[in-house]
C-alpha cells in the first residue's frame, strides 16, 4: 500500500488542482497566480536538497568516489537532459504567447499542457528513485522520507494543475475539457515512478547519481519556468514570499518525518 500511496499521491495533487476549474467562477487573482509558481518553486527547492542532494551525498561516503562526485555529475546531468528536452519539444509559457521548441503546428492548450508534463518529468523521476531506494536495503533512505518527498511534491502539484486548467477554461475551453488537460499533464508522474521501480535493481548502484539527476532536472525547472513566470509582471515580492513559503513547508515535513 505505501509503494502505491507514493506512486499515485502526486498525480492526485495534480488533479485535485486541475479541479479547481470547476469550483472558482472567476480568473484567478493575479496576485494569487504570482504565488502560486512561487510556491511550487520553493517546495521544489527544498525537495531537491533535503529528499534528494543530501541522501546523495550521504551515499556517495561509502563510495570508491569523491563524496561530492555522484551528487555533482548527476546533478549537472539533469540539467543538461532538461535543456536537451527544452529544445526537443515544442511547449509554451503560461506568461508568453510565444512557442518555444521546434515549430510545430500545435494548439495553445496542447502546447500548455505539454509545459506542465515537461514539468512534471524530473517529479516522477524523483519519487520513482526514492521509492525504489527505500525497498532496497542499505540505502538510508527510508519509506516514510520517499513518501514525504511524494507528499511535498502533491502540494506543489496542486496549484500547477490549477494553473494549467483554469487558464485553458479562461479562453473558452469546456470545465471538463480544462479539467481533463490539466489531470493528463500529471500522468507522467506515477508513469515514471513505476518504471524507476521495476528496474530497481539496476537503479541502486547508481542511485546518489539519479538522486542528484532528478535534484538537477527541478532546479532547471524552477530557474528557467516557474520563478520567471512568478516575476512576469514585476511582482517581484508576492513571487519571492511563494518561494518562501514553499521552502519552509517542504523542509518542515522532510525533517518532521
Amino acid at each position: 500500500m505505501d509503494i502505491l500511496a507514493g506512486i499515485l499521491i502526486p498525480f492526485i495533487g495534480t488533479m485535485c488542482g486541475s479541479a479547481m476549474v470547476f469550483l472558482m467562477k472567476n480568473k484567478i487573482n493575479g496576485r494569487l497566480e504570482k504565488l502560486l509558481p512561487g510556491f511550487a518553486s520553493g517546495v521544489m527547492l527544498a525537495a531537491a536538497i533535503w529528499s534528494l542532494i543530501m541522501p546523495a551525498i550521504g551515499m556517495s561516503e561509502n563510495m570508491a568516489v569523491y563524496t561530492w562526485f555522484p551528487a555533482a555529475a548527476g546533478f549537472l546531468a539533469g540539467i543538461i537532459f532538461l535543456v536537451c528536452l527544452d529544445n526537443a519539444v515544442p511547449h509554451l509559457r503560461l506568461d508568453n504567447d510565444k512557442p518555444e521548441g521546434p515549430a510545430m503546428q500545435i494548439k495553445k492548450s496542447t502546447m500548455l499542457a505539454l509545459t506542465v508534463t515537461f514539468h512534471n518529468i524530473p517529479e516522477g523521476m524523483a519519487v520513482g528513485v526514492a521509492l525504489a531506494g527505500a525497498l532496497s536495503p542499505d540505502t538510508g533512505i527510508t519509506m516514510a522520507s520517499a513518501l514525504t518527498l511524494a507528499t511535498g511534491i502533491a502540494i506543489q502539484n496542486f496549484p500547477e494543475g490549477a494553473i494549467i486548467s483554469m487558464p485553458l477554461e479562461n479562453d473558452g475551453m469546456p470545465k471538463i475539457k480544462s479539467f481533463v488537460y490539466g489531470t493528463i499533464s500529471g500522468i507522467v508522474e506515477p508513469a515514471g515512478a513505476i518504471i524507476t521501480i521495476l528496474l530497481t535493481g539496476l537503479v541502486v548502484p547508481v542511485l546518489p547519481y539519479l538522486l542528484a539527476f532528478a535534484a538537477g532536472a527541478m532546479f532547471y525547472v524552477v530557474v528557467e519556468e516557474l520563478i520567471p513566470e512568478a516575476q512576469s509582471d514585476g511582482s517581484f515580492n508576492i513571487g519571492t514570499i511563494g518561494v518562501a513559503l514553499g521552502f519552509v513547508v517542504m523542509m518542515v515535513l522532510d525533517v518532521a518525518f
